[in-house]
């Protein structure tokens, strides 16, 4: 009897133990952010591993161009929202409003409304907007805990390929209305965190990926923009996407 007893106990000790240990990575990997659900950095499941290797594979290399004659005027940006932009048509309603009111609305987390007469921004309860870059502390070395934003006087607009790296890769040699789109496409465009943005500056893929979970959602866009508007990409910064893209895959990525 005593032995039978000694049987159950151990075989409901070693459930117990690898019931708490399932419940330890789970809340590891949320600590970490490398959960593989939706705010992972893994490829989003919208995202075939295919298409990011195609992307690739697209890009021209060469080398940067001069800063000569660039501002950010250079790029007109924060246009009326219009079918061209991309933001797609559930926000077609929003066609008196700039690209960075609609932005803003589509990054939005909970109850954010954007009036589609005055385009006013309306933060309810609970509403505001979580930056998914993320930052290293200069200090510590380590992934600072990423902001939630409930004004929108706090958020950046940010341009994942920045508008003078687009001046450098080749939108020098474009027209205005070229470099219109670029600044303005919603694929170029994200809802973040300032300290986060500014950490990026004007740099290229070569010199500046995000740290977290938004990494390979990011280098998606960063190639879908390259690509759609024929920029170039230098040896170190294809080298670095090449890195990151195969990392991506490696994370488990849509086959």
């Amino acid at each position: 009897m005593r032995v039978r007893v000694r049987r159950i106990l151990t075989v409901v000790g070693s459930v117990l133990i690898a019931v708490v240990m399932a419940v330890g990575y789970v809340l590891v990997d949320e600590w970490l952010g490398t959960d593989t659900g939706k705010d992972s950095g893994s490829v989003p499941a919208t995202v075939p591993a295919g298409e990011l290797t195609g992307l690739l594979a697209q890009v021209t290399v060469a080398p940067e161009l001069p800063m000569t004659g660039y501002s950010r005027e250079q790029f007109p940006h924060w246009d009326q929202n219009t079918p061209e932009h991309g933001f797609g048509a559930e926000f077609a309603q929003y066609s008196r409003c700039t690209t960075r009111d609609v932005m803003m609305l589509r990054d939005a987390v909970g109850p954010v409304q954007l009036d589609p007469k005055t385009c006013a921004l309306t933060v309810g309860s609970g509403g505001g907007w979580q930056d998914e870059y993320g930052f290293i502390d200069r200090k510590t070395g380590e992934l600072k805990p990423y902001k939630f934003m409930t004004a929108s006087s706090e958020v950046d607009a940010e341009h994942i390929v920045p508008l003078a790296e687009a001046w450098r890769s080749g939108a020098s040699k474009m027209d205005e209305a070229t470099r219109r789109n670029i600044a303005n496409d919603a694929v170029n465009l994200v809802a973040a965190d300032p300290s986060a943005n500014r950490s990026k500056g004007d740099q290229d893929a070569a010199n500046y990926l995000p740290p977290g979970k938004f990494r390979c959602t990011y280098v998606d866009h960063y190639l879908q923009v390259k690509v759609k508007y024929g920029l170039a990409v230098d040896s170190a910064e294809q080298a670095a996407l090449r890195t990151a893209v195969d990392d991506c895959i490696r994370q488990g990525g849509a086959a």
